[in-house]
C-alpha cells in the first residue's frame, strides 16, 4: 500500500522537533523525573511518538481524512 505523502518540508520539521520534545517530557514523567503524573505522562509519550512517526513517513491519516494538504503536491 502506498500512501502519497501530504506533508510538507516546515510541516514536517515542526512534527518532528514537537514529537520529540513531548516524547521527552513524557518519558521523563513516567520515569519519575518530572511530577506530572502517569497520565499525563503516557498521553505526552503517545502524542509525541504520534508527531514523530507523522513527520518521518510524511503522512498524515488525519490531514487525509479532512482533505488537508501542505506537501505542495497538489
Amino acid at each position: 500500500m502506498d500512501m502519497e505523502n501530504n506533508i510538507g518540508p516546515s510541516d514536517r520539521l515542526t512534527r518532528i522537533a514537537v514529537g520529540l520534545g513531548l516524547a521527552v517530557v513524557g518519558l521523563a514523567t513516567l520515569g519519575g523525573l518530572l511530577g506530572l503524573g502517569t497520565t499525563i505522562g503516557a498521553v505526552a509519550t503517545l502524542l509525541g511518538v504520534v508527531l514523530l512517526v507523522t513527520g518521518l513517513v510524511r503522512v498524515c491519516l488525519l490531514y487525509r481524512l479532512l482533505g488537508i494538504d501542505t506537501s505542495g503536491s497538489r
